[in-house]
């Protein structure tokens, strides 16, 4: 029986999740779920990517990118805050417990940023390594974010975050001289789950790396 229910749970939110992803498709945004365990730095990520963005040149022209965040937490409102305090658009999502965000829960929020395309939605999930696999939001790009304290063990340890993400970002690299952390370990555990991923070394507090991200 349980695993029924989940069944049905998984089927409804993939429905909707499609929903999504034709919505954003019809509005010209990238949708990029980024799932990360508490403290890899999302947040920071994607400030430093928004400030990247900004300043980003195509064929010599500054881009006309839209942005904005749909920040995830289980309660509080302290990184939809921060974000717009930098002066960048935001909405909130308090899951009250939930271990995930749902697709239902982007597309009663989503039309809250007003976007208008060519843009990007960053969507943060809530901070763990499990659940938040299992749902897809929609999103046309999952990040994964995992950081040097971490450890380098963490694709071993949790397969299902990586085998599904399009790009890994190994976050405060900065602080790489300080912790056991062996980047080539940590790639090659990720590339016997996925293959193709994109791996990138960067640190968020710095900007290292993180136009290569973009």
């Amino acid at each position: 029986m349980e695993i029924e229910i989940k069944k049905k749970v998984l089927n409804a939110n993939d429905s909707k999740a499609e929903e999504n992803r034709q919505r954003f498709s019809k509005d010209k945004i990238i949708a990029v779920n980024m799932m990360a365990s508490p403290g890899a730095g999302k947040t920071t990520l994607i400030l430093s990517m928004l400030e990247e963005l900004k300043n980003l040149k195509i064929n010599g022209k500054k881009s006309q990118y839209s942005t904005a965040v749909i920040e995830g937490d289980l309660a509080s409102s302290i990184d939809t805050d921060k974000i717009k305090k930098f002066g960048w658009k935001a909405v909130q999502i308090n899951t009250g417990g939930g271990c995930h965000l749902t697709a239902q829960m982007i597309t009663k929020v989503y039309p809250e940023l007003k976007l208008k395309g060519p843009g990007i939605v960053f969507i943060e999930n809530i901070g763990n390594l499990v659940c938040t696999a299992e749902f897809d939001l929609g999103e046309q790009i999952r990040l994964v974010v995992t950081s040097v304290p971490e450890g380098d063990d963490k694709p071993i340890k949790y397969p299902a975050m990586f085998q599904n993400a399009d790009i890994v970002a190994i976050n405060k690299a900065d602080t790489l001289r300080h912790f056991n952390f062996d980047v080539k370990k940590f790639e090659e555990g990720v590339r016997l789950i996925n293959p193709k991923v994109k791996i990138f070394t960067v640190s968020a507090y710095t900007g290292m790396g993180v136009h290569e991200l973009l």
